[in-house]
């Protein structure tokens, strides 16, 4: 097992992309140039992260270590965000994969009354690298069956648990979702509407979750409203060729703590 340093070090390099702004809706609100060099210093034992975006101030962190919020796969991939939901206060966190020379970081945002409030698509590939994307995430992308392995990774640094996975996708005779879901011992189905690129699972009106299709293959999960005292989680996902897709999930329990991050790799069988 590598460290979470060792991780975090996955992540080197200059990182050129966009900062892409959407409404909960799916609208796109703003596109903004970026460019984000991490760089080792003192053989490693630092990072400094330089980030440059189009019309704005340098934002300019320095690391020696990892922690708090922040949990990473031996890959580089990993999540940053707060680790405990409160009342009256603004709710969120990142999502970000890592493969080859690109990377994808979502980041979802809820205001004080717990709405969704927007999202933030990051897209980047390394310097000197090509800009290749995926297109938008299509309905059709997701058809089918894919079966892939999951690593849960867990704030206490505990074993992960690795585990095989299974996730059906149709539709039926009125176009409407049907989602199973199958890890360890359990299966869970559940159905949704489609609208354009927003999929809605409404079975319960008090819960509903939404996945939003997004440019380069991705898709956001997430509660339209989070609320105390019920477990949630938050999902990012990228269709990263079309029969190789990555989820990735975190998790909060229903005291609002943080407790777990889930990575799938999932193949189109």
């Amino acid at each position: 097992m590598k460290s979470q340093w060792e991780c975090f070090l996955q992540n080197l390099g200059v990182w050129e992309g966009s900062f892409t702004n959407f409404s909960p809706e799916g609208t796109l609100l703003t596109d903004t140039p970026s460019r984000l060099s991490l760089e080792g210093l003192n053989n490693n034992q630092t990072v400094l992260l330089t980030l440059s975006r189009s019309g704005g101030d340098d934002v300019i962190r320095e690391f020696s270590s990892v922690g708090g919020g922040l949990l990473l796969f031996e890959n580089g991939s990993f999540s940053e965000g707060l680790i405990q939901l409160g009342p009256f206060s603004e709710f969120g966190a990142e999502l970000a994969f890592v493969h080859g020379n690109r990377r994808l970081r979502l980041v979802q945002l809820f205001d004080k009354t717990g709405n969704l409030s927007r999202l933030v698509l990051i897209r980047e590939h390394l310097a000197g690298s090509p800009a290749t994307e995926r297109p938008p995430l299509q309905i059709n992308d997701l058809l089918g069956e894919w079966l892939g392995e999951a690593v849960t990774i867990y704030r206490d640094l505990r074993s992960p648990d690795i585990y095989s996975t299974t996730l059906k996708i149709q539709l039926d005779d009125t176009g409407r979702l049907i989602q199973t879901t199958s890890f360890g011992h359990r299966t869970i189905t559940s159905t949704a509407t489609i609208k354009g690129s927003i999929v809605l699972f409404d079975q319960d009106p008090q819960k509903q979750i939404q996945v939003l299709l997004l440019p380069d293959g991705a898709s956001a999960t997430s509660p339209l409203k989070v609320q105390l005292r019920q477990p949630l989680f938050l999902e990012a996902g990228w269709l990263i060729q079309s029969n190789l897709r990555q989820r990735m999930i975190r998790s909060y329990d229903e005291k609002g703590e943080w407790v777990s991050l889930t990575l799938v790799t999932e193949e189109k069988v």
